[in-house]
């Protein structure tokens, strides 16, 4: 599901669920009340009840996660007023809605199709821009001293030359790594993580596949891979679409050969 989608949701589930718990409840104070309660500075943490504390911890966590929520909407240009928002908090808590369910459910509805469209052009947007920056990166990398390109478009660079054998794409290898977008921002880490990967290397992306065949088991590279040799248009994750990814990868062990070296 959509990130930005999810607060628009927790609203519809919000407003549900105090419609059903005030019609069990005693009446409500009235906005003037709850804005008065509102405004009473808060006991010490240790001093609060049960129910302060808990009150208060549902109110923060909602807080910050709509505070959040408004943050990534300025990007797609949607601002949404908090004098707003919390007028409607305050009429929620205070029986005093502007609004019906029907209108509710119709105005979220309409909000979460705007949203699901912009989210959808920023990224097409960004796509575009991430695919020209990729291109301009890898042409400038390529005129660095000590960079290599192969035919694919696969960029690396020694850092350190083993003397061990070169795994083929069918076998299964053991590297540490780290992976970055070309603004140095982290995504990933067997080394952060103190754990080697394991993996068949024809099951991995192809500048990985390609790349790896290349280093002599205890080397050390630098692998700078174009879009389409990592996660394409689509991205993974925390990968933005058309993302060009470097690596640092060293080649611990070829754990097991292909099967045919293994019959031999």
């Amino acid at each position: 599901m959509n990130k930005f989608l999810k607060v628009s949701l927790l609203a519809a589930a919000v407003a549900v669920g105090l419609t059903a718990c005030q019609k069990d409840e005693k009446p409500a104070a009235n906005s003037a009340e709850v804005k008065a309660e509102a405004s009473k500075p808060a006991a010490s943490t240790k001093a609060q009840s049960f129910e302060e504390q808990s009150g208060y911890a549902i109110g923060l966590s909602m807080g910050r996660y709509i505070a959040n929520t408004l943050e990534r909407q300025q990007e797609l240009g949607i601002k949404l007023d908090n004098a707003v928002i919390l007028k409607g908090v305050t009429d929620g808590l205070g029986k005093e809605a502007k609004m019906t369910d029907e209108e509710i459910q119709k105005v979220l509805q309409q909000y979460d199709a705007k949203i699901n469209e912009l989210t959808k052009a920023k990224a097409e947007k960004d796509a575009v821009e991430n695919l020209k920056k990729g291109e301009e990166f890898l042409a400038a990398n390529a005129k660095k001293e000590g960079v290599k390109s192969t035919e694919s478009g696969l960029q690396y660079q020694v850092e350190k030359m083993g003397t061990g054998a070169k795994p083929k794409a069918t076998d299964i290898v053991k590297v540490h790594y780290t992976g970055t977008l070309t603004d140095g921002t982290k995504f990933d880490s067997s080394v952060d993580r103190g754990e080697p990967a394991t993996f068949p290397l024809n099951q991995v992306i192809p500048g990985w596949t390609e790349g790896v065949q290349l280093m002599p088991v205890g080397s050390k590279f630098k692998f700078f891979l174009p879009s389409k040799l990592a996660y394409g248009e689509h991205g993974a994750g925390s990968i933005p679409a058309n993302a060009v990814l470097v690596f640092d990868v060293e080649l611990l062990a070829i754990e097991k050969p292909a099967a045919e070296d293994a019959k031999k």
